[in-house]
């Protein structure tokens, strides 16, 4: 009777674990990812001394990994590894140089295609209908094909966006355009450059890794020190802290209650809504590429940073050279110089920047809010320009003009999240009309009272940000330097008290809609 009763709750539990459920992704914030993630570090002590082992072992895990995530399309990612696969193999082995171009282009198409298809069908249709009048007709082709060769059942009249597909398709472009360029050479084990593209700890949200820093790596021998395992527990507390105690809080119980509903807030309230979101998003998606870079460490790999404190930017130019640098990297290399750069005089440079950053804003997503709020960062680029070629620029800034600096940089970055947070333009309109116009001084002692848990939660998120370096290193080094009993109890801890503070309530990351 026992033995049956336990058959059954086995096998009760069995479609859950091997079954894509879109209300339950294996995500980091999830329990039940760390138990995933003990038992892939358990087996991976079988395979990490093989380095063809290795890959073929994190390969699979990556593809499970990213179907637990976002169900079926892991097929556009196996496309996606065998397009470029094959594309920088021919590129390299191809003399004649139209034939070489042939093959980049063919890698593009199939890429950006889909990546064009399945991110922006609806926003190409409903500009068509716009602009002729016809509506056109957008019918789900993936999920029309599957059912035909499997008969299963999928919705064909809905489009839905692949997770992470932004992101490994920027990564496996990356690696034929350097291959076209000269600068690396083709990776000839399949299963090696099959799990560079889909290594599953930065698969879905970044950072989106070159070719060139990470495949040294795949053939480099397992390395994992006492201080470098202290350093990934470090940065996965730090993105759980960011990502959980921070960003899920102030979105929760402040910030997403203002921006549903603006007109029923005061301009205060919208205000320090707007400081909120500045604070979460940056909490939410840098918190998740300290924990991606974290687990990657347990497993031996480097990935290159993506936030340097960007709110500590004097410009718009260096806050692009803290922000979410694997992406304003990727823009600069493959577009913005492809495009000519600022070799050209000063009006191509000019486009060039325009170009670079109306596409970047296009990247995040299929709206025109997006591509107004890139080009409103083109805009502030050219402005800079402009400015520092009147001007003098002093070799050392003091004190005060580099405060006055940061401060203006901080709060037009701010503005500008507001366009892209913001459910629609009109929306975003409203919220600055409620800031300007009805803001209420007479209320904000009342309001701040009954926000005060969130409101002290975003100025310490802030103090934290704009904490020197120098201080910020001292303290991952003193937790580094203790010992692995100390940093084990204190990592549990965490873990413990922040699943007791965590939302029932299911947050995605940010830039899992991206």
């Amino acid at each position: 009777m026992f033995q049956n009763n336990h058959i059954d709750q086995w096998s009760s539990h069995w479609p859950w674990i091997f079954q894509y459920q879109e209300d339950r992704p294996l995500l980091f914030t999830q329990f039940y990812f760390w138990i995933f993630l003990c038992l892939v570090l358990l087996f991976y002590g079988l395979f990490y001394k093989r380095k063809t082992g290795r890959s073929i072992y994190l390969f699979i895990i990556s593809l499970f990994f990213y179907y637990k995530s976002g169900g079926y399309f892991f097929s556009l990612l196996i496309i996606s590894i065998l397009t470029d696969y094959i594309a920088g193999y021919q590129v390299y082995r191809s003399k004649q140089k139209s034939t070489r171009r042939f093959y980049l282009i063919a890698s593009l198409c199939v890429n950006l295609g889909l990546l064009a298809y399945f991110k922006y069908a609806y926003f190409i249709a409903d500009t068509f209908q716009t602009l002729t009048g016809h509506p056109m007709e957008v019918t789900n082709l993936l999920a029309l094909w599957t059912n035909r060769l499997t008969g299963s059942h999928f919705n064909v009249d809905a489009i839905v966006l692949p997770v992470g597909i932004s992101f490994y398709t920027f990564q496996s472009i990356s690696y034929t355009v350097d291959v076209y360029r000269g600068k690396i050479k083709p990776v000839s084990n399949f299963f090696d450059f099959a799990f560079y593209v889909s290594f599953f700890p930065q698969l879905v949200a970044g950072p989106i890794v070159r070719a060139a820093h990470f495949l040294p790596q795949v053939y480099a021998k397992y390395k994992l020190t006492i201080q470098q395992m202290g350093h990934a527990l470090f940065l996965i507390m730090n993105g759980l802290i960011k990502k959980v105690l921070i960003s899920d809080t102030i979105a929760i119980h402040f910030v997403d209650r203002v921006f549903d509903a603006p007109m029923a807030h005061t301009g205060f309230q919208n205000l320090m809504a707007l400081y909120g979101y500045s604070l979460q998003i940056y909490c939410d998606f840098s918190g998740y590429t300290d924990m991606a870079i974290g687990v990657a460490l347990l497993f031996g790999f480097r990935l290159p940073i993506n936030f340097n404190s960007p709110y500590k930017a004097m410009n718009l130019t260096d806050f692009w050279r803290r922000w979410h640098i694997s992406l304003s990297s990727w823009l600069r290399d493959y577009l913005y110089i492809s495009l000519g750069g600022n070799r050209k005089g000063r009006f191509r440079m000019g486009f060039n920047i325009m170009a670079t950053m109306l596409l970047g804003g296009l990247w995040h997503g299929a709206n025109l809010k997006f591509i107004i709020w890139g080009g409103l960062h083109g805009l502030g680029l050219l402005i800079q320009k402009g400015l520092q070629s009147i001007f003098s620029q002093h070799k050392k800034s003091n004190g005060f003009r580099k405060f006055v600096s940061i401060f203006i940089t901080f709060h037009v970055v701010t503005l500008l999240w507001l366009i892209f947070r913001a459910d629609s333009l009109r929306s975003a309109t409203i919220m600055f009309k409620q800031v300007l116009f009805d803001f209420n001084f007479n209320l904000v002692p009342e309001i701040v009272y009954a926000y005060r848990y969130v409101l002290v939660l975003i100025v310490i998120g802030y103090l934290i940000h704009w904490l020197p370096s120098r201080l910020k290193e001292w303290y991952r080094g003193v937790y580094i330097k203790w010992p692995i009993i100390i940093k084990a109890i204190l990592f549990i801890l965490l873990f413990f008290v922040l699943y007791q503070v965590k939302s029932t309530e299911f947050q995605p990351f940010i830039y899992f809609r991206f």
